[in-house]
């Protein structure tokens, strides 16, 4: 049975676990090697740490448990860019690659669109990498390719795509009535 909550200061190293294991696994042939084992738990936790002490209206991060240990993660807030009129943005999702095509990965959109909606957003944007085929999970949902862009992650310049949902109302409709 899964749970699905907000997160609190106490979840800071379970969630950086998530994040690290996660990111790792799925980045693994996409990003160069030491680009990808620059990322450790403990620098994870202080960035965790440091956002959940933020009041959740300016970066809101949810978290979903199975038998009360964290197997996932969702977290974003105000668009960073100001530049596609969109007002919300999703800054990270991760789910432990023991727990990805379940579905999981829906239930903390949902959450995370109907979160935002009660902050009084109404779009919102999500920045993936090019070759991750994760893309797909946001087309299935109604997202629309909006814009690429190089990144630095470590040492590396990498390609990324920036994904958005035009209305919140419309992602919530597409997420229940494909399985929600």
């Amino acid at each position: 049975m899964y749970h699905i909550r907000k997160a609190c200061i106490e979840d800071a190293k379970a969630i950086a676990e998530v994040h690290v294991h996660s990111w790792k696994a799925t980045y693994q042939n996409l990003i160069n090697e030491l680009d990808l084992s620059n990322t450790t738990v403990e620098h994870r936790q202080i960035y965790w740490e440091t956002i959940l002490k933020l009041p959740r209206q300016q970066q809101p991060v949810t978290v979903i448990e199975e038998a009360g240990e964290i197997v996932g993660f969702i977290s974003g807030g105000k668009e960073r860019t100001d530049r596609f009129g969109y007002d919300g943005e999703i800054f990270a999702i991760y789910l432990l690659p023991t727990h990805q095509s379940k579905g999981l990965g829906k239930r903390l959109l949902k959450a995370f669109a109907e979160e935002m909606k009660e902050l009084g957003y109404q779009s919102l944007l999500i920045w993936v990498l090019t070759n991750n085929p994760t893309h797909q999970f946001y087309l299935h949902f109604g997202a629309e390719k909006i814009e690429q862009e190089q990144t630095t992650i470590g040492h590396g310049t990498y390609q990324e795509t920036a994904y958005g949902f035009v209305n919140i109302d419309l992602l919530l409709d597409k997420l229940i009535t494909k399985g929600l």
